[in-house]
């Protein structure tokens, strides 16, 4: 029953088609026949399908409407993306969430903010009262064409397409280059809303192990022959969840592959503005030939001002372009007006150096707390708010979660980044949210809970143990 809801959901059987036939799906499930036939009776009594006598069962009504959840494997609530981002969103201000994805309201210049509002507002009224232009804000273009050179990516403003941040530039960009049911490689771990987004889309997720430098180029080349993936999604500079930082070697290779099997790439730079040594850009590297660039501002000054963009080749300018009028008819342009003023003036750059400071006076910090209490970090980042780090005991990050949230605290456990479940004993830390001992006082409690009701547990029929052994 669950093998066809979700054909259904994805779209992969519509309406009116015919399911396939007894014995297909018997021996496709490698079940017996009987069950198949229950599991029809049973979806033909809820009315799911429709038994057709001499022909067999149908697709009945219309497509029910799309529902994330129902695509791909059931997800205990902890593991699911969209339920962790949920919990970061609605929980309160003064509850501790050291699993959330984005900085404390307090370490943003919202003053900064207000006077280039009121600046904005004494301007003509157009960033008020108008639509933006096709493009976005020629000025803020221009801007972001000179930040792109900081980093070795040569885009002329004609190239650079504004949208209303990150998640809108990779919509447009999957938009554009993918069909359902196409192939997208993501890192094993990655940030989980690549996970969402692609579900969305109803393409086929295959991950790849991420390594310290990068993706592992043995693995990559492996999928790559075996999938023929359209797209490869990834982090530049700081990866999200791990903090990782691409290898040069790593970088050139990667680029000679996708070129052998024809793949294009997305490289997300939100956390661009984090680094205070750049590292290796696969834009800079390939000249947005087959790789598009995307960043937002998100992050680092305000998530409630939607300001991001698109950098790629010449020719998906126009494809892009359409495609956010159709969906959007445009983007922010009073957003789009506060950042080019914040860069121009300055204010951008002096906010950068105080947080880049901030950051790694809390990254010390939070890498010596971890370590107290047991954590074993996965790698040391150069920069920025993310560390990634293994549980001691080799206990259930997502049970731990679990604890936690009971004493108002959000985490994230590691299964949520990684779409092969191969991350069950790590989690992400938000480092601007692990200050002082409380974050880390309910972590140890959430981890003698997990220790406790783990043991209590009686195992299943099929389960060895109740717990997993201490790590050797």
């Amino acid at each position: 029953m669950h093998a066809l809801r979700e054909r259904i959901a994805s779209r992969a059987l519509m309406p009116g088609a015919r399911v396939p036939s007894i014995r297909a799906m018997a021996d496709l499930l490698r079940v017996s026949k009987s069950t198949v036939v229950d599991a029809y009776e049973r979806l033909a009594g809820e009315g799911v399908l429709v038994a057709r006598r001499g022909s067999g069962f149908y697709v009945s009504g219309h497509a029910p409407p799309l529902a994330l959840a129902d695509l791909g494997p059931r997800l205990d609530r902890e593991l699911d993306p969209l339920w962790l981002t949920r919990q970061s969103l609605e929980t309160g201000a003064t509850d501790a969430k050291p699993g959330c994805g984005w900085l404390p309201a307090s370490w943003l210049p919202d003053e900064s903010l207000r006077r280039a509002l009121r600046a904005a507002s004494r301007d003509a009224p157009d960033p008020l009262v108008e639509y933006a232009t096709p493009l976005g804000l020629p000025a803020l273009r221009q801007q972001l064409a000179w930040r792109l050179a900081q980093h070795g990516i040569d885009a002329d403003p004609a190239q650079i397409v504004l949208t209303d941040g990150g998640t809108h530039a990779l919509d447009l960009v999957c938009r554009m280059l993918l069909e359902p049911g196409d192939t997208v490689l993501l890192d094993d771990p990655c940030y989980f809303n690549f996970q969402a987004l692609l579900r969305a889309h109803r393409a086929r997720i295959v991950s790849v192990p991420y390594t310290p430098n990068g993706p592992d180029l043995a693995r990559f080349e492996q999928a790559l022959i075996a999938h023929r993936p359209r797209l490869y999604i990834t982090n530049a500079a700081l990866h999200n969840p791990t903090g990782a930082t691409l290898a040069p070697t790593v970088a050139h290779r990667l680029l000679t592959l996708a070129n052998e099997h024809d793949l294009l790439i997305v490289e997300d730079d939100i956390f661009a503005d984090f680094e205070t040594e750049p590292a290796p850009r696969l834009a800079a590297f390939d000249g947005l030939a087959r790789v598009v660039s995307i960043g937002s501002f998100s992050k680092t000054l305000s998530a409630a001002l939607r300001c991001g963009y698109i950098a790629a080749r010449p020719a998906w300018i126009e494809p892009l372009v359409d495609l956010k009028l159709a969906t959007s008819f445009g983007n922010a342009q009073l957003a789009a007006n506060v950042v080019h003023r914040m860069l121009v003036e300055g204010t951008y750059r002096r906010h950068l150096d105080g947080l880049r400071a901030r950051l790694a006076d809390a990254m010390g910090d939070t890498l010596r707390r971890l370590a107290r209490a047991g954590l074993e970090v996965w790698t040391r980042p150069r920069a920025g708010m993310f560390v990634w780090a293994r549980l001691p005991d080799g206990l259930d990050a997502a049970r731990v979660a679990r604890h936690a949230l009971d004493a108002r605290v959000v985490l994230a456990p590691g299964d949520v980044f990684s779409a092969s479940r191969s991350a069950t004993s790590f989690m992400r830390f938000n480092v601007s949210r692990c200050n002082g001992p409380a974050t880390f006082d309910a972590l140890a409690r959430a981890m003698d809970s997990t220790r406790a009701s783990c043991h209590d547990r009686v195992p299943g029929p099929n389960e060895a143990e109740a717990c997993p052994s201490p790590r050797r």
